[in-house]
């Protein structure tokens, strides 16, 4: 039976009709170096003027799909498409065999394109990410579902295209393995929807700062994809939950504390309670020279009368009814007024200095404020600022803060 040869190789025909078995290995060889050659080009010269190109432009949606893979994935196609067509001229072939070729060369090319999908994604990710309101609206889960969906696809293509059958069956089949399909992908499934209520709500963003105390979780939020939320925790570790956890557990959001431009500062000292008692003439004398008490002693003249204190520090004037000045409350009231004119201090949100239930460590003292800057070591180092202060002015109010370990000599 005469070898059938293909009009392309008419130059050559006689002598691959002459030297059949030779001719097959050699037009095969050739069909195989063309597509090298021509992939070997388009990687060398193509891809290359795309990076020199892409250097040139001010966008950045060329760099992100370069950095991301995608032209050096899809020049894979150029050698495929040639061995998908270059099989069929070469002579002596069986039919069985061309049919095998095309069918794996097929089944290549859509390995390739899901590859090239999956860089694409890739790079859609990147450029959204760069957006402003990518950090209020992440969609790196929903890519990731595009992802699995697209290697599903191409797993189903490449199955049918090597078993030369429909892809339709396949997918028909698909409604007897939904059981087990639900088995398998159970916790993807369950956080695809925990992905999109989180997203659809906002209850969590990258760079919010979130406290989870079941997953010993405490930091920023580091990245949210379809199956996980990393946190990046203040001890430089890593916590890694699995997206729906987030619907199942409760869990602190900071975002609404750095939004409101306040951070608060909710913390108490402690005072010997032996210490409390009223203040001497000398004592309201001294005080009323101080700036931020002048104004309130002068209310306090008008209010109470002239006859302020007493001569010595006794309880005859509180035995007897009278109202007198503690400094007790006389701190409390210097303390408000330090509040109110320090610069670091929110003045649109609550500033308040109260007295706790009394304890055996003493009478505690609790300054409730908000600062203006909601960073960590700033907030932290107004907080140290004022206890260094109030620690200070404490005793020049006749006062003794608590300290259970004190040498000091009891009041």
């Amino acid at each position: 039976m005469a070898t059938q040869i293909h009009p392309l190789l008419g130059p050559v025909a006689p002598w691959v009709e002459a030297n059949p078995v030779l001719g097959t290995v050699v037009v095969l060889f050739a069909v195989l170096l063309v597509g090298e050659a021509l992939h070997r080009i388009a990687r060398l010269y193509v891809l290359r003027f795309l990076k020199l190109l892409t250097a040139r432009t001010q966008t950045q949606w060329d760099d992100a799909v370069l950095v991301a893979g995608l032209p050096n994935r899809l020049v894979w196609s150029v050698p495929l498409l040639v061995w998908y067509y270059g099989v069929l001229i070469v002579p002596g072939v069986p039919e069985w065999a061309s049919v095998v070729a095309q069918r794996v060369v097929l089944a290549l090319m859509v390995v390739i394109l899901v590859r090239t999908v999956d860089a694409a994604l890739s790079a859609v990710n990147t450029i959204y990410g760069g957006l402003p309101r990518a950090r209020e609206r992440p969609i790196k889960g929903f890519l990731q579902v595009a992802n699995v969906v697209s290697h599903l696809a191409g797993l189903i293509l490449v199955i049918a295209i090597l078993m030369g059958r429909s892809p339709v069956i396949f997918l028909s089949g698909l409604g007897a393995l939904t059981a087990v399909l639900l088995l398998v992908f159970r916790d993807t499934l369950l956080s695809l929807v925990a992905g999109i209520q989180i997203t659809t709500n906002d209850l969590l963003r990258v760079g919010d700062r979130i406290e989870m105390p079941e997953f010993g979780a405490d930091g920023e939020v580091a990245d949210i994809a379809l199956n996980s939320v990393t946190i990046s925790n203040w001890d430089n570790t890593l916590t890694v939950i699995p997206t729906h956890k987030f619907l199942e557990h409760s869990f602190r959001n900071w975002r609404g504390m750095e939004e409101s431009g306040g951070r608060r500062i909710k913390r108490s000292f402690h005072l010997d309670q032996s210490t409390v008692r009223f203040l001497t003439r000398e004592e309201i004398a001294r005080l009323s020279r101080w700036k931020l008490l002048g104004e309130y002693m002068a209310a306090k003249r008008t209010e109470i009368g002239d006859d302020l204190g007493v001569d010595a520090p006794d309880t005859e004037a509180g035995v007897r009814g009278e109202r007198r000045l503690t400094n007790l409350g006389t701190l409390r009231a210097y303390i408000v007024r330090y509040l109110q004119s320090h610069p670091a201090l929110h003045d649109g949100m609550t500033l308040l200095v109260r007295h706790l239930a009394p304890t055996a460590e003493g009478l505690p003292v609790e300054i409730y404020v908000f600062t203006s800057d909601t960073r960590w070591v700033q907030h932290e180092d107004v907080q140290a600022d004022i206890f260094d202060h109030v620690l200070a002015i404490v005793p020049e109010f006749g006062l003794r803060v608590y300290q259970r370990s004190s040498d000091a000599p009891s009041g």
